[in-house]
């Protein structure tokens, strides 16, 4: 029997049509998700409780920190300490209450958010504090006044610390005062930043900015009194350390046009480091005997880099016919070399030498005296803690004493 060949299926049609089919699903299901990506899942957002949704409201910043005090408490954090408190209380406020602000929250809660800040400043402060001084090098003040920076290093050490801490000060008002979905907060918009954004971009910057603008003004004044100025001065010291090193740096600056290297300046820059550690007795200076415990304390000040001496040398300098590198590069190199010789010397155990040498001193000086005044008293040597703002007391049954105190100033 002969079967026509109009009842065989044509194969070849049918292979055309499937993959037709297929590249048609495969276009709709990328346009399903160029339209969920443009317009969102309206299904799950719209379960979204409205109490959780902020929406975002136009605001100017404000903020009642004043620049210009500003500036001598960050280059002082010891001496001015109740201000410095004040001062990133101030800070941080602003910052908060920006945020609350910008997230259209009613009135009454902005005043929570604010009564919600109390509550987290004392212990705020105290951690913004220790980061700032534990960053900062206050011992060295004349020549950041010198170079022109000690101003600006102050903001640079300020907007360091305020950055690690804002986004955790801002994170725990919110959780706080405002209903959360399973610990979120839901934002109307497209593209809007987070609330600790907003913070960073909207408050922190633009106050580092202008604390910058009025630091570079500071910085330039006192590096003209220096120059105009004689300073005479009776300290008294006890050094203990000496540290000596060497060091270099290196400068290249290219200039290319159309892609090719044009003029190419080179510097290579050198220096010895003459550092100083010691005890500066001004500061304070305590001797108490306690006839019970049979003991003749001394008490000496934290120890410090008493002088700096950095002694520069220009190995190199070829200069290209385009001249790129300007006067300003060689005082950025000089600075450079000498905050490395500090970071080293603060990062060694020079300090713990120094206090090692102190005691050993105290001890070969006064031990005599203190033998011959009963030979049953020993001698005892400790230091000053570093948050104490006061003299230590005398201990309990004390009855001779001599002290020359003075105020903890960088």
């Amino acid at each position: 029997m002969a079967i026509s060949n109009k009842s065989l299926p044509n194969s070849s049609s049918e292979s055309f049509n499937a993959k037709r089919l297929v590249i048609f699903l495969i276009a709709v299901g990328v346009l399903g998700l160029l339209l969920y990506k443009y317009y969102g899942d309206k299904s799950t957002y719209t379960s979204v409780p409205k109490e959780v949704q902020i929406k975002y409201v136009p605001a100017d910043f404000k903020t009642d920190v004043d620049l210009e005090n500003a500036l001598p408490i960050l280059a002082n954090p010891y001496r001015y300490s109740r201000e410095f408190d004040a001062l990133i209380h101030d800070f941080n406020l602003s910052l908060v209450s920006h945020v609350a602000r910008r997230m259209n929250l009613s009135d009454s809660l902005q005043a929570v958010v604010k009564q919600e800040y109390e509550k987290h400043h004392p212990y705020l402060s105290k951690l913004m504090f220790n980061d700032f001084v534990a960053l900062s090098d206050t011992s060295a003040a004349l020549y950041n006044s010198w170079y022109e920076n000690h101003m600006n290093n102050a903001v640079d050490l300020l907007n360091e610390v305020a950055s690690k801490y804002t986004c955790f000060i801002i994170n725990q008002i919110l959780a706080t005062v405002l209903p959360t979905k399973e610990g979120k907060i839901y934002v109307n918009g497209a593209d809007v930043n987070t609330p600790c954004g907003v913070a960073l971009t909207e408050g922190l910057q633009p106050m580092i900015a202008r604390l910058k603008q009025q630091a570079a003004i500071e910085d330039f004044s006192r590096a003209k009194g220096i120059m105009q100025e004689r300073v005479e001065r009776t300290i008294a010291e006890l050094g203990t350390m000496e540290i000596r090193d060497r060091k270099g740096i290196g400068t290249s600056k290219q200039t290319k046009l159309l892609g090719m290297d044009v003029s190419s300046t080179e510097m290579e820059m050198s220096a010895i480091s003459i550092l100083k550690v010691g005890f500066k007795l001004d500061k304070y200076f305590d001797i108490s005997m306690s006839s019970k415990t049979g003991i003749v304390n001394v008490t000496l000040p934290q120890p410090e880099i008493l002088s700096h001496e950095v002694f520069p040398k220009i190995d190199k300098l070829d200069i290209g016919w385009m001249r790129e590198i300007e006067h300003g590069d060689f005082n950025k190199n000089m600075d450079l070399l000498r905050r490395e010789f500090r970071r080293e010397a603060l990062e060694s155990d020079v300090m713990e030498k120094a206090k090692k040498r102190a005691a050993e001193l105290m001890d070969t000086i006064l031990t005599p005296m203190v033998k011959g005044l009963n030979n049953r008293y020993r001698l005892k040597v400790s230091f000053k803690n570093v948050n104490s703002e006061s003299p230590q007391e005398l201990p309990p049954g004390s009855d001779m004493g001599a002290k020359n105190a003075g105020s903890l100033q960088q």
